[in-house]
């Protein structure tokens, strides 16, 4: 009896055809062929809307995908891979979008938002910090509290739509059978394994290069526009390892050369305060605005130079990393957060220093003590104790934050009843941004600005802070001048603030905030200094230092004080001697000469070199440089566990 046409279709089954749980009819011709196509469709669907949002700018995502040496294409196949994979672990076709999509399209917010306020894009070591995130949010929504609003509206609304999508599609579509997921599988996960080899953005891969996706981790702005969201956040992963530099070895540490530097201290020591001021800039410098009384007469009458930030309007910590180090962002991955991710054991900074002289090193700030992971990252530093908000008397709060005034009464209360000579850290909080309008109902400063009504407000807010820190300095050194003790205070701000719209209002930026990669050296000097002063009880302010890179705090701080390291005045002194900034885009020498780019030439200049490698082999490699540069490190080290 001859065989129907019905049996010989089903007695000749192709890939995926004869599994009519992939949600087509059975019998229809190709169906493996129609879900490939849906796949794809639905992944260039999210694709789209992620770059979309990431860039805010419909017409430049188009272009995006339109330009054949942009691996927009391929960011849409590796989507179309992962769904067919995930499809085959959730064991129904298509049900991969309803997790990927709000996933996906949640980062590409959140991504769209940091580079909105913070000039840069979403790093996965973001993730690292997202409790601070979800601390500062009272202060974003108490700004905009419509869009705090709107914001939790739509996150309950999306939440209750993707549960009942969910539940629909696991009751009207079939469950894939084992055949149809093991082929799914056997498709997606080596070609999925095989993208994962070729993302290490340290070796060169020709296929990933083929497939147009160029590492630009040097400009991680750049690195975002030409590969895309997806695959340069997929690029960064790997951040989270530094590669060692090219020909770090002990041998290689041996030959740098040592500094005819001990360390020494003076007859009688000096204590050191160091106060890291939140956001304290210059407002003044601002295109046609004027700002009445000056906010800032006693910096402006005892400054001694300029901080050169490495960040701009955030990353805290980074800044707070060199200057208490003598180390740099600029050896660092891109993006990265040393506090976050690299100090796990002992790092060298002053206070070890400082602490091995028998100094009481003591950290204060009155916020929370887990913010920026300081609570392990003070001990690994050698901080005998950290005075945060936990364990701080109540502070009075000026605006929404405890008040600079009251972190300046706990300074001088603490050195009061402290008989051992002392160094001090302390990080304000009062301007921290973001700076709503009317935050003092008790203004004093009038600001005449060509702007909006916000924009003027916003910036009275700033100004009005940047008073108070400038009155803490003023009190500080007015007790300091009774003391019989030589004193040390070291004054300055770690970044410009975010102000966002006033910038761009007045003209002083195009953008909210400044570009990583600056068309000039003074660019990049305007957009990145701060008001340093360096000023002792004995001598009065150090004067005409020029901008200073952080890392080159401890140099300036100890050579005040009379103090003298084989590291922070021996090597950080010949190397301050070539380059007064070492930042990851410029290096700066005391003459204004300027080379941008500086660590992709083929020859780095081996002050650079040296300088890198020694930094490497304290935080990372094997610590043969310990016993010459940080002989104060040489006791045992313990990790600590957080």
């Amino acid at each position: 009896m001859a065989k129907s046409s019905k049996d010989r279709v089903k007695a000749e089954p192709q890939f995926l055809e004869d599994d009519p749980s992939t949600g087509y009819l059975p019998g229809k011709t190709w169906p493996s062929v129609r879900y490939g196509l849906v796949s794809l469709l639905l992944a260039a669907a999210l694709v789209f809307c992620i770059e979309w949002i990431v860039r805010g700018d419909f017409t430049g995502t188009v272009s995006f995908f339109l330009q054949p040496f942009k691996p927009g294409w391929t960011t849409i196949i590796l989507f179309a891979l992962i769904m067919v994979g995930l499809d085959a672990v959730l064991g129904r076709s298509h049900q991969s979008l309803m997790v990927m999509g709000p996933l996906t399209l949640s980062l590409a917010f959140v991504g769209h938002q940091k580079s909105l306020y913070l000039g840069d894009p979403l790093y996965p070591t973001d993730f690292l910090y997202a409790r601070q995130i979800f601390a500062l949010l009272p202060l974003l929504v108490r700004e905009r509290p419509m869009t705090g609003v709107a914001m939790v509206v739509g996150i309950v609304l999306a939440l209750s739509l993707l549960v009942f999508g969910w539940r629909q599609r696991r009751r009207r579509v079939p469950a894939l059978s084992h055949r149809g997921r093991l082929a799914r599988l056997t498709l997606a996960v080596p070609l999925l394994a095989f993208f994962v080899s070729i993302m290490d953005y340290a070796t060169f891969s020709w296929t990933r290069d083929r497939l147009q996706i160029i590492p630009m981790m040097w400009d991680q702005k750049e690195n975002y526009a030409s590969n895309g969201f997806a695959l340069a956040f997929a690029l960064n992963v790997p951040m989270a390892h530094v590669t060692a530099p090219t020909g770090y070895s002990e041998k290689a540490i041996a030959a740098i050369e040592r500094p005819d530097v001990a360390a020494s201290m003076p007859d009688e020591k000096p204590d050191i305060i160091m106060v890291m001021s939140e956001s304290f800039w210059d407002p003044t410098i601002l295109p046609n605005v004027s700002i009445t009384p000056d906010p800032i007469p006693t910096v402006r009458e005892l400054r001694s130079g300029s901080m050169f930030s490495p960040e701009f309007g955030g990353m805290t910590a980074n800044v707070e990393f060199e200057a208490l180090t003598g180390f740099s962002n600029a050896f660092l991955p891109a993006g990265s957060i040393p506090y976050q991710q690299y100090v796990r054991a002992p790092v060298p900074s002053l206070a070890t220093f400082l602490k091995s002289q028998g100094y009481a090193t003591r950290a204060i700030h009155p916020g929370t003590n887990w913010f920026w992971n300081r609570t392990p990252v003070y001990a690994d530093f050698g901080f005998d104790d950290f005075k945060s908000e936990e364990n701080l008397p109540a502070m009075e709060k000026r605006g929404p934050l405890a008040s600079d005034a009251s972190m300046t009464d706990e300074i001088i209360r603490e050195a009061d009843d402290t008989d051992d000579p002392f160094f001090f850290f302390a990080v304000s909080l009062q301007n921290h941004g973001p700076y709503e309008p009317n935050r003092y109902a008790d203004a004093t400063h009038a600001v005449d600005a060509p702007t909006s009504q916000w924009a003027r407000d916003s910036l009275q807010s700033y100004a009005e802070g940047a008073a108070d820190a400038d009155h803490g300095l003023a009190r500080l050194v007015e007790w300091a001048n009774k003391r019989q003790r030589p004193t040390i205070i070291v004054f300055f701000g770690d970044h410009l603030p975010p102000l966002g719209p006033v910038y761009v209002e007045t003209g002083f930026l195009q953008n909210n905030v400044a570009p990583r990669r600056e068309p000039s050296p003074e660019a990049a000097r305007l957009h990145h200094e701060t008001p340093l002063v360096i000023w002792s009880n004995r001598s009065g302010p150090a004067r005409d230092m020029g901008p200073v890179s952080p890392a080159f705090l401890p140099l300036h701080i100890l050579t005040t004080a009379g103090i003298s390291h084989p590291y922070y005045t021996g090597f950080l002194g010949e190397v301050a001697g070539r380059y007064d900034v070492v930042d990851r885009n410029l290096l700066l020498t005391p003459a204004g000469e300027a080379t941008a780019d500086w660590a992709r030439a083929k020859e780095i200049d081996p002050a650079i070199r040296d300088f890198r490698l020694l930094q490497y082999d304290m935080m990372f490699g094997k610590r043969h440089a310990a016993p010459d540069f940080f002989p104060e490190t040489m006791d045992r080290l313990v990790a600590h566990t957080s």
